[in-house]
């Protein structure tokens, strides 16, 4: 299964302490396996995102990574990032999409072919699914079978990123799969047995 290219979907940690974070992300680039990167801060204010963001960019810019603001387009577009993801209960795709025009919004649809379909209809540029396992960085609500995977391509070619619980023991069976990429967080910034640069040397195929 020898593939060169980016496969991760990087999601940040919901805290950011930025002493060691941005030495860690910049690392991490260098391994050329990241194609987008999210900031997903939680219990932030506003200001303190759209500060670590414009930095963020700039390290994502170098990197030639996708730079996606998580939930909120208006920052998104504040910071230059390259798009916004967005959840079931978060901003809807077509007030984001008068926000940042033709600028990516990624939709998160669950286990659910409906809520592909609904994306689809409304412009989303890529389509997120999943949980596939139960993570440790949000509450696993929605679990999905491996086998979404291959229904969700049958009615779309927009890009599928695969959510929930991915490490360095399941991941190749996802990409196996077909999934274009793998949204992966915990693994990197949680791990109590590697550093963030070590775990993702982990991830090769």
């Amino acid at each position: 299964m020898k593939q060169n290219r980016r496969f991760i979907y990087l999601i940040s940690p919901s805290n950011i302490i930025e002493q060691t974070f941005y030495k860690d992300l910049i690392e991490i680039f260098k391994s050329n396996k990241i194609a987008y990167f999210q900031l997903r801060l939680k219990n932030t204010n506003n200001k303190r995102i759209i500060l670590i963001g414009k930095k963020i960019m700039r390290i994502c810019k170098k990197f030639k990574v996708k730079f996606i603001i998580n939930d909120n387009p208006k920052i998104a577009k504040l910071v230059s990032a390259d798009g916004c993801h967005l959840g079931q209960k978060d901003t809807k795709i077509l007030i984001a999409r008068k926000i940042l025009k033709k600028k990516i919004i990624g939709v998160t649809c669950h286990n659910s072919v409906n809520l592909v379909n609904q994306a689809i209809n409304l412009g989303a540029d890529y389509i997120a699914i999943g949980a596939f396992y139960k993570s440790d960085t949000k509450k696993t609500t929605y679990l999905a079978k491996i086998n979404l995977i291959k229904n969700v391509k049958k009615i779309t070619k927009l890009p599928i990123v695969a959510i929930g619980g991915i490490d360095s023991i399941n991941f190749r069976k996802l990409l196996l799969h077909k999934a274009n990429f793998l949204a992966i967080s915990g693994y990197i910034w949680n791990n109590k047995k590697l550093s963030p640069n070590l775990a993702i040397k982990k991830l090769f195929i």
